[in-house]
């Protein structure tokens, strides 16, 4: 198979789709690598690196896309890349259709194989390639929300953890999923006065036993979010609906009653956000005001920690683009149920339901899909 990599174009994303070394894994299987030059460049991989284990370079995406039979990316397709798309050809990176119906539409009519690293799932029903993203951004959230709070960044002027004799920053965390839990850890580190809200029971215990009472896990409800939200310095929105939009948690009543100088942090942008007064921005202008709040909605919050995030996130995504590379898509995913959950659109139809529900669109069920164009 020919497996293509282009540079990624959206706004500071130095992410790649592939290091040398997971190309210099698929090439032992006997596939071609085609990169467009310097798509690794922003992390350290120059050219060279990429020849040097036997991947060959070309000059612009256009030929990458045109070569390719399959292309492998970090983030959504944008609009220059998704008219590029043809029929039969494999899409394998982020999607997160759900909120951005122009992607969606335009991905139908590229009929393309689109599979979606958010969607995947393992035999536990995880996210095995949402994971290292997830952790990466619940890490980050921390210290994004920390530089939020400053004063020269429109905060209160606090110091997350405070200092001995001043109380530190009340941070509140909807979600004790992955992203949740990896912002506590960090929140807790800091010394910040940390609360989790979640629904899952076990999710709640399991939290507990880990910070042994240096956070606080608590029940979610509209009462409880009412509540924790208006009282706190920091709010990380951590939740997640593999596949869906997320769900607006936080009202625009909930962000005018907090303090003014406080700041949130929506870390589910990427699924249309979890805060009613979220809009996407980007790391050249992260941040802006909303009834005094500052909000951090960076859609693509890993790209900043780009070489750390392309290394974590090919740790987990190699594996599944040499089944592809083996065997065919059809064979992949017929071999892996939790691979085949990664496929959203497929000859021009919808085969994520979450993806369907979202626009009121037909869905198929992605092995019917499959047989339709045996």
């Amino acid at each position: 198979m020919i497996i293509g990599v282009p540079k990624e174009i959206k706004n500071h994303e130095y992410r790649v789709g592939m290091t040398p070394a997971s190309v210099r894994e698929v090439i032992s299987h006997g596939h071609q690598v085609y990169i467009e030059t310097q798509a690794g460049a922003g992390i350290g991989f120059s050219d060279n690196d990429y020849i040097t284990v036997g991947a060959s370079i070309l000059s612009s995406a256009a030929d990458v896309f045109a070569r390719a039979d399959m292309i492998v990316k970090v983030k959504e397709p944008q609009a220059v890349e998704r008219a590029m798309l043809r029929e039969g050809q494999i899409l394998f990176t982020y999607l997160h259709l759900a909120p951005d119906w122009p992607q969606t539409q335009e991905l139908i009519n590229s009929k393309a194989v689109c599979i979606a690293y958010e969607t995947v799932t393992d035999a536990q029903e995880r996210l095995p390639l949402l994971a290292p993203m997830s952790e990466v951004a619940g890490r980050m959230s921390i210290q994004a929300g920390a530089q939020t709070l400053e004063k020269s960044h429109g905060g209160q002027g606090l110091l997350l953890g405070g200092v001995p004799g001043v109380a530190p920053a009340k941070v509140v965390i909807i979600g004790g999923g992955v992203v949740g839990a990896n912002a506590a850890r960090m929140a807790v580190g800091l010394r910040a006065d940390v609360t989790i809200l979640d629904r899952n029971t076990d999710t709640l215990r399991r939290l507990d036993e880990e910070f042994q009472g240096r956070a606080k896990v608590i029940y979610s409800t509209s009462d409880a979010i009412e509540r924790h939200v208006i009282e706190a310095d920091l709010v990380i929105g951590a939740v997640l609906i593999p596949g869906a939009a997320a769900p607006k948690l936080v009202t625009k009543t909930h962000i005018a009653q907090m303090k003014p100088g406080a700041a949130v942090v929506d870390v589910a942008i990427d699924q249309g956000g979890c805060f009613e007064t979220s809009v996407a921005t980007t790391h050249d202008n992260p941040t802006y005001l909303e009834n005094g709040v500052v909000h951090y909605c960076v859609a693509n919050m890993p790209g900043a920690v780009a070489r750390t995030s392309t290394f974590a996130l090919n740790n987990a995504t190699l594996p599944y683009i040499v089944a592809l590379a083996n065997k065919g898509y059809r064979q992949a995913l017929l071999d892996d149920n939790g691979f085949l959950h990664g496929l959203n659109v497929f000859h021009g139809l919808i085969t994520c339901k979450e993806v369907a529900e979202s626009f009121n669109l037909e869905f198929t069920e992605p092995l019917k899909a499959m047989q339709l164009f045996d």
